[in-house]
């Protein structure tokens, strides 16, 4: 069990953050230390990406007694560059990383549920609205509603459905459709003939990580969720910590509050090595292989067909009729930009 004395940093590694002359590094840094002398029994989830990076190296200077616990998730579709990455950080670190399995795979999910398409949450809105045969109509909320009776949300998702603010102010949620200009429109003229799904990220990462916390009884997950990286993912948090009922612990963000330039100045003063994928292949990010919910898909795509030619093959054969909807759609909103 942690104590207030068995977890910290020393006072030369102290002196060192100090000239960093960086508050959000050294706050990172108190925080991380008073949060891990409140645990029992914390893990930490490592992706391999270049968040993932700090986050290991401020908790290998806090954690004093070597307690925590370190796991990866083999989601059935990784790069062999962030395999490789992790045995470095196993030798840099001197800890052991966990390989779990995925619950459901990537390449199972997306055959016996459908493919990802262009976010986590148009996924799934699109999912839900399939599972109830939506006829892809523009016609207003009301009469959807009555038409489709059990799939509030994602009619109001699909009618951009309006929300009065704290201030009473009338605004559209920015994770409507129109958040992706010509979206609704081109849904419409181009009806998917495929099933859509968001489920490979719930069986493949989700239910995984829950059961290892589970399995390990950890009453701390840490993880390397930064704000301003945008999304649904960041913007379900407005702290470094909170509750998760789902895991039934709590969760830490150490890098929470990191903005790129914090990131680059932790990254060259503390000597933080990255995979591959990043040093070689010149990637940004980092995630499942050739994700449609990558923003940057089609240079990515490029990468790996150079660096990792047989994983390029297989994105093909799992994510085609993902691939090809969104060029489509990316085609068709370009079309409609021209018009005006």
């Amino acid at each position: 069990m942690y104590k207030n004395d068995r977890s910290g940093i020393s006072e030369k590694f102290a002196d060192e953050l100090l000239t960093l002359n960086n508050y959000t590094i050294l706050d990172s840094f108190a925080k991380a230390q008073s949060v891990l002398s409140r645990s029992r029994n914390a893990v930490v989830s490592l992706s391999g990406g270049s968040d993932s990076d700090i986050v290991l190296d401020i908790i290998s200077h806090v954690d004093n007694v070597g307690e925590v616990k370190y796991f990866w998730i083999d989601t059935g579709f990784e790069y062999n560059a962030t395999k490789e990455h992790l045995d470095c950080l196993e030798k840099k670190y001197n800890i052991k990383i966990e390989r779990i399995r995925a619950v459901k795979s990537i390449p199972f999910c997306v055959h016996h549920y459908g493919v990802p398409f262009l976010s986590k949450y148009v996924s799934e809105q699109m999912m839900r609205l399939q599972a109830h045969n939506f006829k892809w109509e523009d016609k207003p909320l009301h009469e959807l509603m009555q038409e489709y009776p059990r799939c509030k949300t994602s009619l109001q998702w699909w009618c951009n459905a309006r929300y009065t603010d704290d201030k009473g102010e009338v605004k559209i949620s920015r994770f409507s459709i129109s958040q992706f200009k010509w979206l609704k429109e081109f849904i419409i003229a181009n009806p998917p003939d495929f099933p859509i799904s968001n489920k490979c990220c719930e069986y493949a990462k989700k239910k995984a990580a829950k059961g290892y916390i589970k399995e390990n009884g950890a009453d701390l997950d840490i993880t390397g969720i930064r704000k301003s990286e945008g999304g649904i993912r960041s913007a379900n948090y407005k702290s470094c910590f909170s509750h998760s009922k789902e895991k039934d612990c709590d969760t830490y963000r150490p890098i929470f509050r990191y903005n790129d330039n914090d990131k680059k100045i932790y990254e060259q003063h503390f000597d933080v090595t990255h995979s591959r994928c990043y040093t070689e292949y010149g990637m940004k990010r980092t995630g499942c292989v050739g994700c449609p919910f990558n923003p940057n898909l089609i240079d990515e795509l490029n990468v790996i067909q150079k660096y990792e030619p047989a994983l390029y093959n297989a994105a093909i054969n799992i994510f085609g009729k993902s691939y090809e909807y969104s060029k489509k759609y990316r085609e068709f909103r370009k079309k409609m930009d021209g018009r005006k």
